[in-house]
C-alpha cells in the first residue's frame, strides 16, 4: 500500500559530478522491502520522478539519483529544509528471505542504490554476499566502500577499464570466479538480459523504466512475461528471472 506524504530534505550532496545523495525526513512505515521506490512531485513538471530507495530507518529515507534531465537537475538544486510531496512505499521489492547461502548482487550505474539496503538485510540473515558494481568509468563510481563497510565482498567493472575489471558486470563475475546460488540485480535492460542469459542460477531482476503514474493506473511501463504483460511500477519493479520474456 502506497501513501502520499510530506518529507523534509535533510541532506542533498553530490557523490560524483552527476550523482547525488538526498536524505529525507518523514514517516517511513509504508516501506517494507528493499527495492521499493518513491515518486516525487516537482514544481512545473507534469509527471513525478520515480527514485529507488537506497536505505531507510524509522523516520528517514536515503535516495541516490543521477542528474539526467529537467527533473533530476531541479532536484540537485534543492536545499536542506525544503519540503517535498512524495508517493512512498511504491512497487514490489526484492525478497531477502529466499532460501540460499551465497548471494550475488549486481548493480549497474544508478541501479546500485537499492542493492545497499538489500545487502544489509541479507548479511543480517547470515548470508554470504558478493557485490558487483558496474560503471562506465572510475569517475562514475560510488558506494564501493559503503558496501565493503557492511561486510560484503565487492567487485568493480568499468567499461573503459579505469577501475576494476575492464568490461561489463558479466566480465567481473567471470574474472572474479564468484560462487553464488542466487542473484539479485538492478540496472539497464541490456545488463539484466545478459545476466539472465549467462547465469544458470535463479534470481530477481529490478527493472528501470520511465513511469507515468507509479502505481499501476496508466499501464505505461509494462513488460512481457510468461503470464502476460505486467506493470513494472506495480507488479515490479522486481520480477523473477524465470518469468521474463526477452
Amino acid at each position: 500500500m502506497y501513501k502520499r506524504a510530506k518529507y523534509t530534505i535533510r541532506e542533498n550532496t553530490p557523490l560524483t559530478t552527476s550523482v547525488y545523495r538526498m536524505c529525507l525526513e518523514g514517516d517511513t512505515q509504508w516501506i517494507t522491502r528493499p527495492g521499493q521506490f518513491v515518486n516525487i512531485e516537482l514544481d512545473g513538471l507534469y509527471l513525478r520522478r520515480p527514485i529507488s530507495i537506497c536505505d531507510w530507518d524509522e523516520n528517514s529515507i536515503t535516495l541516490i539519483y543521477k542528474v539526467v534531465g529537467r527533473g533530476t537537475e531541479q532536484m540537485s538544486r534543492m536545499t536542506q529544509g525544503e519540503v517535498l510531496d512524495v508517493l512512498t512505499g511504491l512497487g514490489n521489492g526484492f525478497n531477502p528471505d529466499v532460501e540460499c547461502q551465497k548471494v550475488l548482487l549486481v548493480g549497474g550505474g544508478v541501479g546500485v542504490p537499492p542493492l545497499y539496503r538489500l545487502a544489509k538485510e541479507l548479511l543480517g540473515r547470515g548470508r554470504s554476499v558478493s557485490v558487483v558494481l558496474g560503471f562506465g568509468s572510475k569517475a562514475e563510481l560510488f558506494y564501493e566502500e559503503e558496501f565493503r563497510a557492511l561486510g560484503a565482498d565487492v567487485y568493480v567493472s568499468t567499461v573503459d577499464g579505469s577501475a576494476g575489471v575492464k568490461g561489463f558486470v558479466t566480465d567481473a563475475i567471470c574474472e572474479g570466479n564468484i560462487s553464488f546460488d542466487y542473484f539479485y540485480a538492478c540496472g539497464p535492460l541490456p545488463m539484466l538480459k545478459a545476466l539472465s542469459q549467462s547465469c544458470e542460477q535463479s534470481g530477481e531482476l529490478s527493472f528501470e523504466e520511465r513511469m507515468g503514474c507509479g502505481f499501476g493506473a496508466c499501464m505505461g511501463c509494462s513488460c512481457k512475461t510468461l503470464t502476460g504483460n505486467k506493470r513494472i511500477c506495480k507488479e515490479g519493479p522486481v520480477m523473477r528471472k524465470e518469468e521474463i520474456l526477452w
